[in-house]
């Protein structure tokens, strides 16, 4: 009794072994009528079919066949594959560069902009008030000027820092999208193209209004020099009015 267990159990493990050589071997069988049939396919467009051609793969550009939910899957790892796929790397890479030397520029035009409206304000209030001011008013105006022009010419050297940075990452994304033409990697090109586009125009952007800043002021600069000229001329007046005045009582 003992035996016929044995033998039965045995007859288990062989069935089973079995049923799992008979699946792997029809996944094999599968792999390669797939192999043989896209192989064919292609023999067919190209009207030529050489001996060998189906085992060597030097002639295939399928490299990789897998099994995923009952379907099979063919990934394509030939060398122009491969090349095209870097080109699309290099292009992701260049954009981001890009895109953040981008923002960072703009940041800095930005801020160099308020920094020059906000000592233009200061300086025009003061130009304003000369002769109407307290020493105390008059010191605390100066110290805010002196701030301000500070903190633009801070903003000025990062601007130009930034901008160095930008046309580095403008020029490297140009020679991506270069590449992934050259490469096919078409889409990938254009797409970096549109970024390069869309970059210049916000740099554009940032740049027209730093240098409505600079205009006002230099035209600031030039009615500080007129405000500063009249005013000593009325102080000499004033003076030399005080003078006249105390010549006339001493007679």
């Amino acid at each position: 009794m003992q035996a016929v267990r044995q033998c039965s159990a045995c007859a288990k493990r062989a069935a089973g072994g079995l049923v799992r050589n008979q699946e792997v071997s029809l996944l094999q069988r599968r792999g390669a009528a797939c192999i043989r049939y896209l192989s064919t396919s292609k023999n067919r467009r190209s009207g030529v079919q050489k001996p060998g051609e189906l085992t060597n793969p030097t002639h295939i550009s399928l490299a990789s066949l897998s099994v995923g939910h009952g379907l099979w899957q063919v990934e394509d790892l030939s060398h122009n594959s491969l090349i095209r796929r870097a080109a699309s790397v290099l292009t992701d890479s260049s954009s981001s560069f890009l895109s953040q030397a981008t923002l960072a520029l703009t940041d800095a035009l930005t801020d160099y902009s308020k920094a020059v409206h906000s000592r233009i304000n200061f300086q025009k209030r003061y130009l304003a008030s000369l002769g109407k001011m307290s020493p105390s008013e008059e010191e605390s105006l100066q110290r805010a000027i002196s701030g301000w022009r500070a903190e633009a010419a801070e903003r000025l050297n990062e601007c130009k820092h930034y901008d160095s940075t930008w046309i580095n990452a403008v020029n490297l994304s140009k020679m991506a999208a270069e590449a992934a033409y050259s490469s096919g990697a078409h889409q990938a090109s254009m797409l970096v193209q549109t970024n390069i586009q869309v970059a210049q125009s916000q740099v554009e952007e940032a740049q027209k209004l730093s240098a409505e800043a600079d205009k006002k002021l230099a035209e600031t600069k030039v009615e500080e020099i007129q405000r500063m000229a009249e005013y000593a001329a009325f102080l000499e007046g004033s003076e030399e009015h005080e003078v006249h005045e105390a010549y006339l009582r001493e007679d």
